[in-house]
């Protein structure tokens, strides 16, 4: 079932005088089990967007449809803990909302507070700390003693062991090392194709090229663009015009003079791929 937002408004404070326009008529339709990029500079209705895909916010005006549900400005909260159970978020700095006394308590913590067995919850909690790439020895320490990184993943983990159909994640490598940068993303990736969608709010592009089946840029609570990763950054000039980068690639690819590229190289494979064809015509000449 696609996911469907239809002319969705969100005011802040309504009728106050600090009345705020979040979003502003905005309507899409995205497919199950992709992964979706959603970009914008700093104050664009990013965050507000992600909120309404599990009804944290709800809209002021229009309707959304997800994973089975129908949300309008007069759903109940009543009924959206199973919601809340197929669409998850997972917030920049995902550490803060650590709370219990262990990392197994903390992972376990969701799957009890949906159902499941002592036996059951702690079975889980195992396997996404395993899959998280962390040691089974750790799950008896608390979650404030281990790394920023650690705590980092032990929080997804938390997240991911309800295993959601609708991921939604706000920067969740934000000021990890590369290499852990890598992992986590991996981490997405491998989730999205084992049958799930997974929503990133990002500001790093190259993300967005390396990962992203369809993407979405909002500016000024405002869908401005709703395409594929290899058209929006097709035209330069409009990137720059909304404040927007070019993958690395493709920046690079731009600063090789007398390269010729058949298409514009979003990922280091393609830019690789790229430059070994202009050296091959190099060399047969």
């Amino acid at each position: 079932m696609s996911i469907k937002f239809e002319k969705v408004d969100y005011i802040y404070s309504p009728g106050t005088t600090m009345e705020k326009r979040g979003l502003d008529n905005v309507s899409f339709e995205l497919a199950d089990n992709k992964f979706i990029a959603l970009i914008g500079h700093t104050g664009s209705g990013k965050s507000t967007l992600m909120q309404h895909f599990n009804a944290l916010l709800k809209p002021s005006k229009g309707s959304i449809d997800i994973a089975g549900y129908h949300i309008t400005p007069q759903t109940s909260n009543k009924n959206l803990k199973e919601l809340r159970k197929r669409v998850s978020l997972v917030f920049q700095f995902p550490e803060a909302q650590l709370f219990e006394n262990t990392v197994l308590e903390d992972i376990e913590f969701g799957p009890k507070n949906f159902g499941a067995t002592e036996k059951e919850a702690k079975t889980q909690a195992f396997e996404w700390l395993s899959k998280v790439g962390l040691p089974e020895e750790i799950a008896t320490k608390s979650p404030f003693e281990l790394s920023g990184g650690q705590m980092r993943r032990v929080a997804i983990a938390g997240v991911m062991v309800n295993e959601p159909q609708v991921l939604c994640l706000d920067e969740p490598a934000a000021g990890l090392d590369p290499r852990s940068r890598k992992e986590m993303m991996k981490l997405f990736l491998n989730y999205q194709k084992a049958g799930h969608t997974v929503i990133l709010v990002t500001h790093n592009m190259d993300d967005v090229a390396e990962f992203a089946d369809d993407v979405l840029v909002m500016e000024h609570g405002q869908l401005i663009k709703h395409d594929k990763p290899e058209n929006i950054f097709k035209d330069k000039n409009w990137l720059e015009k909304h404040y927007l980068m070019e993958p690395t690639p493709s920046r690079f690819a731009s600063e090789l003079a007398n390269y010729n590229f058949a298409q514009n190289p979003l990922t280091l494979d393609q830019l690789v791929d790229g430059i070994k064809e202009n050296l091959k015509g190099e060399f047969d000449e």
